[in-house]
């Protein structure tokens, strides 16, 4: 099953060096991005009208990034190509296609600026200051001094969004994190494998509900330690993603790799990681997003055996950096067990990415089907506290034919149009990883701020000398008031709180006085990020066009 289009990049050897030739004249500062001031002044050269080039971008950067790698260069040439021989330009332009048969665009004046490029000397540093012949694209070079307040001086220019909430994160709110010591009571402290990851897809469901078939399904073979049956199989947490060759890495491995986003893993400690390991394979799908097929949620008499890890945590973490998290059923699954009830719980916080598969759908007939749909979404409506009704997906998600013989024609095309909406979401996952980026960032800065006030007012509540561990006590015990006395007194939205149960559990293992008093400025950095720094950095890197 194929989710992803032709590769942008199916072209000639000899189209391939001319790319790479314009390529490298455009990116200035050589840093593999061409930005938007960058490709506006460059793509002119083609004579295409702005409404025409605005789309070319919109198709470009699909992932909103607000710069184009080689790849998307490539594409947008090729879109421009097509254009200036009479093609309508739409999102699908490029599918139906002869991409290795399109020629390079026709870029007006461009030949005489490489041949000035290349023959031109370096000029004495004197004349370089007073040389204004430079080409118009030329990135800016970078300040070291932005003002007589920095603390830090700026090493690499932002080229991206990504660098932006990078740069945004260690100068405003990583400050306001570490002081108050939220990633103990929130999200473990972001590193830069955080920024950079591929967005994650999370399967969770019980034992045999085909979460490990349904990623071979996609991927059209197995993953290097992939093992299917009708028994508890997938004993671990298994990552599945991109890399040169075929092989699983153990988790100890994995967790201590700077460039892998798994390093917090570690707090949940080797029995947990001795149940984590990463299975990479080179695979196109796998460009674009990473797998986490998890352990078959326990049922019935085998809850009462406990994990040699803290399962719900676990979940509770890859949710947190997961893009979307299916929840798997088959007719015969359909009960919320204790543990899958706890597993459900901890995903609160991320319900925007939750959908529902309701595989294997085929097993039963048309009057069975209806039936256990029903009792699925009575059984889903006691855990999942909104008010929106959930997404669910019907279907047989695997290499074998539908059964025809239970559901006749109709049956085969509802399960046809069920597996297109669902891959029409996995599709989504890439064009808006980078949006869910910012969303997440927000929703962090948020989070920590509030955080900040709690301890801030829970310290004041303290006495300066005699019976700080009663006061402490009843502070904790009353925590729900305490939450109430903040969000009076700072008027922040009740719906941003954290869980005052694993609060309370967190805090009893600190000594409230030990903290810090509450910093205004500390505070205020974190307002200017969201009121100021993030909307700037959004309009900065929008498409250019606009």
């Amino acid at each position: 099953m194929e989710i992803i289009a032709k590769k942008s990049n199916d072209i000639l050897k000899d189209d391939e060096k001319v790319y790479q030739r314009w390529f490298e004249y455009v990116d200035a500062d050589g840093d593999g991005r061409i930005t938007g001031n960058d490709a506006v002044k460059f793509f002119s050269l083609s004579q295409l009208s702005r409404p025409e080039l605005k789309q070319v971008w919109a198709i470009a950067d699909s992932k909103h990034q607000g710069f184009l790698s080689f790849k998307e260069f490539v594409l947008a040439m090729q879109i421009i190509s097509l254009c200036q021989t009479g093609n309508e330009i739409t999102p699908d332009i490029l599918k139906n296609a002869e991409l290795e048969n399109i020629s390079t665009p026709v870029m007006e004046g461009l030949d005489e600026l490489l041949t000035a490029t290349n023959d031109r000397q370096s000029p004495p540093e004197s004349e370089a200051h007073s040389n204004d012949s430079s080409p118009r694209w030329q990135a800016q070079a970078v300040y070291w001094f932005t003002s007589k307040n920095s603390k830090k001086i700026p090493m690499t220019p932002v080229t991206s969004i990504i660098d932006g909430l990078k740069k945004l994160y260690q100068e405003k709110l990583k400050p306001l994190e570490v002081t108050y010591r939220y990633d103990d009571f929130g999200s473990p402290t972001l590193m830069a494998s955080d920024f950079d990851a591929k967005p994650m897809v999370m399967l969770l469901g019980q034992y045999s509900t085909g979460k490990t078939t349904f990623i071979k399904h996609l991927l059209g073979t197995s993953y290097p330690g992939s093992h299917v049956g009708p028994e508890p199989t997938t004993d671990r947490f298994i990552v599945v993603m991109s890399g040169p060759d075929g092989r699983s890495i153990p988790g100890n491995t994995i967790a201590v790799q700077a460039d892998k986003p798994f390093g917090a893993l570690t707090r949940f400690g080797s029995a947990f990681l001795s149940k984590f390991e990463c299975s990479q394979m080179p695979h196109p799908l796998l460009e674009h997003f990473t797998f986490v097929d998890t352990p078959g949620v326990l049922a019935g008499e085998k809850q009462r055996t406990q994990r040699s890890y803290d399962f719900t945590g676990v979940t509770s973490w890859f949710a947190a950096k997961c893009d979307l998290i299916l929840l798997f059923f088959d007719p015969y699954k359909l009960d919320i067990s204790d543990e899958f009830k706890r597993v459900i719980g901890s995903l609160r916080g991320h319900d925007d990415k939750i959908r529902v598969v309701l595989n294997k759908a085929d097993q039963v007939d048309t009057q069975h089907l209806m039936r256990v749909y029903g009792a699925l979404m009575w059984s889903l409506g006691k855990v999942l506290s909104t008010p929106e009704v959930t997404r669910v997906y019907i279907g047989s998600f695997n290499d074998k034919p539908i059964n025809e013989a239970a559901f006749g024609s109709m049956g085969k095309e509802l399960f046809e149009k069920e597996q297109e909406d669902l891959l029409v979401d996995l599709k989504d996952i890439p064009r808006k990883a980078c949006d869910r980026r910012i969303n997440e960032f927000v929703k962090r800065a948020r989070a920590a701020k509030i955080h900040a006030y709690i301890i801030s007012h829970l310290k004041k509540e303290m006495p300066a000398m005699m019976g700080k561990a009663k006061a402490q006590q009843r502070l904790i015990d009353n925590l729900e008031e305490e939450f109430a006395k903040v969000q009076k007194d700072y008027h922040l939205p009740v719906g941003d709180f954290p869980d005052i149960q694993h609060y309370k559990e967190v805090l009893s293992g600190y000594q409230i006085d030990r903290f810090e008093k509450l910093k205004p400025k500390m505070i205020q950095a974190v307002d200017d990020m969201l009121g100021y720094d993030i909307p700037d950095l959004l309009k900065k890197f929008q498409n250019p066009y606009d």
